[in-house]
């Protein structure tokens, strides 16, 4: 009769999704006929719009800067790498609104509406006559720039919040979504490379050849369409309530930590406090040995009364191994940073070393500039195809576990990658100057780097976002993707102090600047050889700080706090 009736309740447990989601009428989720691939997919297509209008514009930004509103070359690059700064950090505060306050859901419909918005405002500076360059230079240019950062204000809610939601359709303790979530970072990829393709290809040829205005339309076009499409999905997903500010839990603990830090540490870690897995829907953590200065939030108090027991005196374990996780990833984030600095040379210098270069394909047709950027999306998608379908598998029956290699492995790797696609960019770009007609060069000397920095990115880049959404505390996922975001965000800040400094240091005693307005006449093989070696060392600190990590551990159920019977995850 036991027996039957465990049976019974293991059958009901995998009918029912029993995470804190919920469905669209606010109840636990009807496994079959909710999230998994078929709620995945509606938001996978509107991620594919979101890039195909992102990479439309960010991989042109560097032609129109410097052709249309008549940039210096330097100018223009740092005007670049603000943008994608302000952009891939805005994420940061749309994660932390929609974990809090919104939901991710509609952190995702509100920003959809503000980038649309910025589309428009892009249509209309380049359509309307009045506003064009050649009558009033100034005013299109501060259109122009209106409308590119309303689209970084929709970024911000949108890229951490659609992930993040994305993920969230797979349920964690099923055995089968659990693997179905770790394709779905790879897959999420290889829709948006696919959206990348089309964005720096049939985009930017409609840009050259019919016009501005007509390509922002499109792109205005395609992001409403899937905004109807993903509304359309809204009874097939799973829904996290959001739950206040998510930095809350993780100040109550230092606080808590730091009142109590005269008491003894208890010689076991099962006396420190922890809720009953009963009576609450998250997942525990597992008490680790790290930073266990902050253990002491967790030390029940006898004897002094019920202010003993508030959020601002005493946590739980599994608060004290969230902000454990939270400021462990510290290092992890500024490690990643040159990464972040190799990736923003994608689409500023590497795209205008092609402009320069003999772009001719036939006697009748000219390579866009910024389609060379398909080379690295190319690279990135049969690389995410080639780690999910072949690599994986292999590493899985070689090493026992669900992943194949960690994912700060993966990371690693990718960084690897990119700073070997630095030092031959620096290379070509040496012989290109040397080349006595630099002009006849085929911008297929471009490949190679191109390539070399797509499969980085198929590591890094996927590494990195299953990272920052797996490792932060459940309730705080989408500032989780913010933090991947904002890794290439402060790279391309970073990027640009670099291009300032090396242009002081490089342009003193009336010397030749390494960025001058000529491309012929600058170095930019020396700023490439400049920043492989900060990444070289870089790698070096990142292999210790990786290898010293310690993952987040689940309390397996059944199974008490501290007992070492866990799951990593």
């Amino acid at each position: 009769m036991e027996k039957s009736l465990e049976v019974g309740v293991m059958e009901d447990r995998d009918e029912w999704v029993h995470d804190s989601s919920v469905d669209h009428r606010g109840r636990p989720p009807f496994r079959a006929a909710t999230g998994s691939w078929k709620a995945a997919m509606f938001i996978i297509l509107i991620e594919f719009s979101e890039r195909l209008s992102y990479f439309g514009i960010a991989t042109s930004l560097m032609i129109y800067l410097t052709k249309v509103l008549q940039e210096e070359m330097k100018v223009a690059a740092k005007n670049v790498n603000y943008w994608m700064s302000v952009t891939t950090l805005m994420p940061l505060l749309g994660g932390f609104v929609a974990d809090g306050y919104l939901g991710r859901f509609s952190t995702v419909v509100f920003s959809t509406v503000v980038y649309l918005l910025g589309l428009m405002v892009l249509a209309t500076a380049q359509l309307a006559p009045n506003l064009s360059p050649n009558r009033s230079l100034r005013l299109h240019e501060t259109l122009f720039f209106v409308g590119i950062y309303l689209v970084s204000v929709g970024t911000g809610g949108h890229k951490p919040a659609l992930e993040s939601f994305g993920a969230d359709q797979f349920d964690e303790s099923h055995a089968l979504e659990r693997v179905q979530k770790m394709s779905f970072f790879n897959w999420w990829n290889c829709a948006l490379c696919s959206g990348v393709l089309l964005g720096v290809t049939v985009i930017v040829y409609a840009q050259e050849r019919v016009g501005w205005g007509a390509a922002s339309v499109v792109l205005a076009a395609v992001m409403a369409a899937s905004l109807v499409v993903f509304l359309a999905g809204w009874r097939f997903y799973r829904y996290r309530v959001p739950e206040g500010s998510p930095l809350t839990p993780l100040l109550q603990v230092v606080v808590a930590a730091v009142r109590k830090r005269r008491l003894e540490m208890p010689a076991d870690a099962a006396q420190l406090y922890e809720v009953k897995p009963q009576n609450i829907k998250k997942r525990l953590l597992c008490h680790t040995d790290q930073l266990r200065f902050l253990d002491r939030a967790a030390i029940v108090e006898h004897g002094v009364g019920e202010a003993a027991s508030g959020p601002w005196r005493l946590a739980t374990v599994t608060q004290v191994e969230e902000t454990k996780l939270v400021l462990t990833m510290v290092p992890i984030w500024v490690a990643t940073l040159p990464f972040g600095m190799a990736a923003a040379q994608v689409s500023t210098f590497f795209i205008k070393q092609g402009s320069v270069m003999d772009r001719r394909l036939g006697p009748h047709f000219v390579l866009p500039p910024a389609s060379i950027f398909a080379l690295s999306a190319i690279g990135m998608i049969a690389t995410v195809a080639l780690y999910d379908k072949v690599l994986v598998p292999y590493l899985r029956r070689a090493t026992g576990g669900e992943r194949g290699i960690s994912i700060l492995k993966r990371v690693g790797i990718g960084m690897a990658f990119a700073i070997v696609a630095l030092a031959v960019a620096a290379v070509v770009e040496r012989r290109r100057l040397r080349s006595a007609a630099p002009a006849a060069m085929s911008v297929f000397w471009l490949v190679p780097q191109f390539v070399l920095m797509g499969v980085g990115d198929g590591f890094a880049l996927v590494g990195l976002q299953e990272y920052f959404y797996d490792q932060v505390p459940d309730n705080m996922r989408s500032l989780g993707i913010g933090l991947y975001l904002s890794v290439i965000g402060a790279g391309s800040f970073l990027s640009s102090l670099v291009i300032t400094a090396a242009d002081l240091v490089s342009s003193r005693g009336g010397r030749a600047s390494w960025f001058a307005k000529d491309l012929n006449r600058s170095r930019l093989d020396l700023f490439y050889w400049l920043l492989a070696g900060i990444g070289a060392v870089n790698l070096v600190f990142y292999a210790v700080v990786a290898a010293r990590y310690s993952y987040k551990k689940a309390v397996k159920a059944g199974s008490k706090v501290g007992d070492g019977d866990d799951v990593e995850v």
